[in-house]
């Protein structure tokens, strides 16, 4: 071989590594990207980074008190119902803000579900015998659901500050009505604090709580989201008569917050609403996953995706993946998921298969303003009834609680399908929605 063919012979031997090395990518790749839907293109421009945009300034009722309000506190002895979110955008705890203001006298606090400071997993029993500053602390989800004559000695005035994210099964909105109960039978005013609906104050969607399937997870007549701020609500309750007892009632609103404004539209921190809503992700798929808290099929408790996993040892998620995305349902994306549930301290005591290796689903929302969560859950309930008869378990008195009615159980033991079971409660959805424009606040 000459010197002059050298360089030929190592182009040649170059351009066949290149497409070797082409070939060979390509099918890993191929290999590692399990087969999914038309949904992918869209799922993974949705995950693409965009422009950041400005946000809009929103003050929450606890900001406009302190700012245009604090008078009305002023000589008061008060109870303040809150958590972990009643805090000012500083960080500072509703309780601290409202000792600054002069002549008043924070005398008690009130926890709902999760504890004053968001430290306790769902369903576990609260106690407190300690205090934080000079104010008492009483659990309001212990041996008590509703304040004791005892527990509002010495108030003049009730202020409930908690957010919430618009979904029915959230205990916190409970926990408003039966403190509005105890305060008219005390006759203590209520002020409510109010804050932004995190999935915007236009969707409503779900079936009607039936009032004979009331229960601490579902106490209103209200659909799964039912598009209201904790104030707005409030007024309904009351208007609405849903509480025996009356009292009277001041809303502090929020400023420079419309309806169509999702939560990180606003310049608002992000506060994890409770151990298992860790954003406003989670907060948009939850309405209509956390139906499978009525099953055996693991809601992701246990993982650092709650309610995005679902799955359990026995689902095929390659193939439930694929079922989910031929149902073309709107501004979502599924695909294969394998997880552990663990022990998390503060977030999840025992969950479902823990220290198993759990096959499912992860739930990307592609377009959040079309994709509807409580239509994404039956239509994923459905499929599991479908696919996998002997193996689902549903636990119909807690589904029937998480549903508002036994319209879903009976719909799933004739086989209907998502769309029968969408129309079932379509009426009482629009009854709803009409009867709710007469108490909202913001445009």
């Amino acid at each position: 071989m000459t010197f002059s063919a050298i360089p030929k012979l190592l182009h040649i031997l170059l351009v066949r590594f290149l497409l070797v090395s082409f070939i060979t990518t390509s099918v890993k790749s191929q290999e590692s990207v399990p087969r999914q839907s038309t949904h992918q293109e869209q799922a993974e421009r949705f995950e693409e980074r965009t422009p950041p945009v400005e946000k809009i300034h929103v003050l929450t009722g606890l900001e406009n008190l302190l700012a245009n309000h604090a008078h009305k506190l002023r000589g008061k002895r008060l109870g303040i119902i809150t958590n972990h979110t009643g805090i000012g955008r500083d960080g500072r705890p509703i309780w601290e803000l409202i000792a600054a203001i002069p002549a008043t006298d924070v005398t008690a606090l009130f926890s709902p579900e999760h504890g004053i400071f968001g430290e306790v997993s769902d369903g576990e029993k609260i106690h407190y015998d300690d205090t934080v500053a000079t104010a008492r602390i009483h659990s309001l989800y212990g041996e008590n659901r509703k304040p004791s004559r005892e527990m509002l000695e010495e108030i003049d005035l009730l202020l409930y500050d908690i957010q919430d994210i618009g979904a029915r099964f959230y205990t916190y909105i409970t926990t408003m009505g039966l403190v509005m109960e105890a305060a008219a039978e005390a006759g203590i005013p209520v002020m409510i604090l109010d804050r932004p609906n995190p999935l915007t104050g236009v969707r409503i969607d779900g079936p009607v709580l039936d009032l004979r399937f009331s229960s601490f997870v579902g106490y209103y007549p209200l659909p799964s989201q039912y598009g209201m701020t904790a104030g707005e609500l409030a007024q309904m309750i009351i208007s609405e008569g849903w509480i025996k007892s009356i009292p009277s009632l001041e809303v502090i609103p929020l400023v420079g917050w419309h309806r169509d404004y999702w939560y990180d539209d606003s310049d608002l921190p992000w506060i994890e609403t409770s151990p298992n809503i860790p954003d406003l992700n989670t907060a948009t798929i939850y309405p209509g996953m956390v139906l499978m808290e009525a099953t055996n099929v693991s809601e992701g408790r246990g993982t650092d995706h709650p309610f995005v996993w679902i799955g359990a040892p026995w689902i095929d998620g390659t193939m439930l993946s694929q079922e989910m995305n031929k149902a073309n349902l709107p501004g979502v994306a599924f695909r294969p998921v394998q997880f552990t549930p663990r022990e998390i301290s503060g977030k999840a005591v025992n969950p479902k298969y823990v220290g198993q290796v759990c096959h499912g689903i992860e739930t990307t929302v592609v377009d959040r303003t079309v994709f509807q969560s409580v239509t994404t859950g039956i239509t994923l309930l459905t499929l599991l009834d479908s696919y996998y008869p002997d193996r689902l378990k549903i636990r119909t008195e807690a589904l029937n609680r998480l549903a508002g009615s036994d319209i879903l159980s009976r719909a799933l033991a004739k086989g209907k399908s998502p769309e029968d079971i969408a129309a079932s409660y379509s009426d009482a959805l629009k009854s709803f929605d009409e009867k709710r424009k007469k108490y909202l606040l913001y445009p």
